[in-house]
């Protein structure tokens, strides 16, 4: 494949904003990045890179800023449908939404036709990574990680187990569990850039004896990641109480089954207790923060100071979010904070949607930066894209000035440009 030479601002990470701020971060006004073979080879000035490569087919994005793209860490594409629907509670909102069109994914030609569409939403928001739940059929699996190995899509996503607290037709079995996420996980694991995970629903939703079953997969196959939902709620946190009377506490009902270690995703983990924190940063496991969800369903305020002891990835956790683009989920992340009294920095809200949730799912060292040998999962920011965003750029001191109109602000129409392994994909 012939060499692609990107033309435009850029952006990298060298450091953690979170401790280093935006001196964690390099911007070279006129940048390049040279791709090739679906990898990042060089990233550099454009002066330099033109005279180095000088056959290489040049794509010039004028002002624009180039980005490595963003990852959602915690997403529900059969929930693809229902977005933005009108609920109470957590536990209302699964059984009135959720529950009835996730019984629909049973059909494989549904599956297919809301992955298609899910894929579709996702690459013209400049999503290039996602980890997903699916639902409990094998079918929703297949589909899911058929269309991302068609569009060459780095993605996660496993089989949702429930075997209780589900309506019929929902529910599967401790064994079934086992059996069919064993099944999914030697069909797909590894395929290409796919990663089967483990995902128990939540505590609630699965008996001890799956949790245990679940566990037990988990150890036969440490390579994959585990994902599951923790203390979104306090009213889920008592119930879930009230259904492992013998747990310390809402993280030691995953514990006791083997669910807890380093490749453990936790989604939400608003409501955490100090042992489950404590308990969380010791064995290296990662939160997952949904804060268009937190709003969105009246969940509460996710804790950015979490960020000092534990990994911290970024999500949509559509459909319980109420968006597909990280750009409006780093603006709530950014809003959320702020009623907290932490006020979160450009830097730290764009690396918590590239680097930080890549970090979370154990990807570091293949997306998440603007860096030789990564993969070339890109995206094109235009940071002018509505007159109200443009005429506030314009007034713009630095690079964090005239990205942060577009985190609050932008959409969809921002994305220039979305690059999968070194492919454009969008029109």
């Amino acid at each position: 494949m012939s060499d692609i030479l990107l033309l435009g601002q850029t952006l990298r990470f060298t450091g953690d904003p979170f401790a280093e701020h935006a001196e964690a971060a390099n911007h070279t006004r006129h940048g390049a990045v040279l791709l090739r073979d679906g990898l990042i080879a060089e990233v550099g000035t454009a002066d330099s890179l033109r005279a180095a490569y000088p056959a290489a087919a040049v794509v010039d994005h004028g002002d624009a800023l180039i980005l490595p793209g963003f990852i959602d860490a915690h997403a529900h594409y059969p929930q693809t449908a229902i977005i933005a629907s009108w609920g109470l509670r957590l536990i209302d909102w699964l059984n009135r939404y959720t529950f009835p069109e996730e019984m629909r994914f049973g059909d494989p030609a549904y599956a297919t036709e809301v992955a298609a569409r899910y894929f579709d939403l996702t690459l013209a928001a400049g999503t290039t990574t996602v980890a997903s739940y699916c639902t409990i059929h094998a079918e929703s699996v297949d589909a899911f990680f058929g269309e991302a190995q068609a569009r060459g899509v780095r993605a996660l996503a496993g089989k949702t187990c429930m075997d209780r607290n589900a309506p019929d037709g929902l529910r599967d079995t401790a064994q079934s569990a086992y059996d069919d996420s064993k099944a999914l996980l030697e069909r797909w694991h590894g395929q290409g850039r796919l990663s089967y995970v483990i995902t128990p629903r939540f505590s609630p939703t699965s008996t001890p004896e799956q949790l245990s079953a679940l566990g037990a997969l988990w150890a036969e196959h440490p390579e994959c990641l585990m994902q599951t939902h923790l203390s979104e709620q306090t009213d889920e946190i008592a119930w879930a109480k009230s259904l492992f009377p013998e747990a310390r506490d809402y993280l030691d009902t995953y514990e006791q089954h083997g669910l807890l270690g380093p490749g453990a995703l936790f989604g939400h983990a608003i409501h955490l207790e100090p042992r489950e924190i404590d308990r969380l940063a010791e064995v290296g496991a990662a939160l997952i923060h949904c804060p268009t969800s937190n709003t969105f369903i009246g969940s509460g305020l996710f804790d950015m100071a979490l960020t000092a002891r534990l990994r911290v990835g970024l999500a949509t956790d559509t459909g319980g979010g109420s968006s597909f683009s990280m750009l409006r989920t780093m603006a709530a992340a950014y809003e959320v904070a702020q009623l907290r009294g932490q006020a979160l920095h450009p830097s730290q809200l764009l690396w918590l949607a590239t680097q930080g949730s890549a970090k979370a799912l154990g990807l570091e060292h293949q997306i998440g930066t603007l860096a030789p040998g990564m993969e070339a999962d890109l995206i094109v920011l235009d940071l002018t894209s509505t007159p109200a965003i443009a005429q506030r750029a314009a007034r713009a001191d630095d690079i964090w000035e005239a990205v942060f109109p577009t985190i609050m602000m932008g959409d969809d129409r921002a994305i220039a440009q979305t690059y999968i392994a070194g492919k454009p994909v969008k029109a």
